[in-house]
């Protein structure tokens, strides 16, 4: 047993030789803060144990920040995508009825157009059969059968 201890011994003492004969290591040892932590063990001891156990808190913290911030992104994104299609979808619906609508208007403004055209024609050449007859001297005589209001308004009086 006591020799596998000295080997375990032997191990242990070259790690540390290669941890202390790093160039990191002296560089950080020679400066100030390396300085006090080799004058105060405890406090090295202290700020290690630390380190070591806040590293999973702060891990599952990153983590959660990182998923967070992607879900988030997502979310946006698809929030943006849904209420571009339901506005699309909403313009499309209001487009289609305005041209309902304008094909309604002008349906009803061509009728409107045609019946007055049509009475403003048969006006007009009623009248010019009229002009022509009576240039020819020749006025159509009123049928006995149709009643001359304005003769009897005249008689009334």
């Amino acid at each position: 047993m006591p020799k596998e201890m000295q080997e375990l011994q032997k191990q242990w003492h070259s790690m540390v030789q290669s941890i202390h004969s790093n160039s990191n290591v002296v560089a950080f040892m020679n400066s100030r803060v390396g300085q006090y932590l080799d004058d105060y063990p405890f406090v090295a001891l202290s700020l290690l144990m630390f380190i070591a156990v806040s590293a999973i808190p702060v891990a599952f913290f990153l983590i959660f920040v990182v998923t967070t911030a992607i879900i988030a992104c997502v979310g946006v994104i698809i929030m943006e995508g849904v209420v571009i299609a339901i506005g699309g979808i909403a313009l499309l619906c209001v487009l289609c009825g305005l041209g309902a609508l304008s094909v309604g208007v002008s349906g009803v403004l061509s009728v409107c157009y045609v019946i007055l055209s049509t009475l403003v024609n048969y006006w007009y050449a009623s009248r010019d059969e009229i002009g022509k007859q009576e240039a020819n001297g020749s006025l159509p005589q009123k049928s006995p059968s149709v009643l001359d209001l304005s003769a009897d308004n005249g008689k009334n009086e």
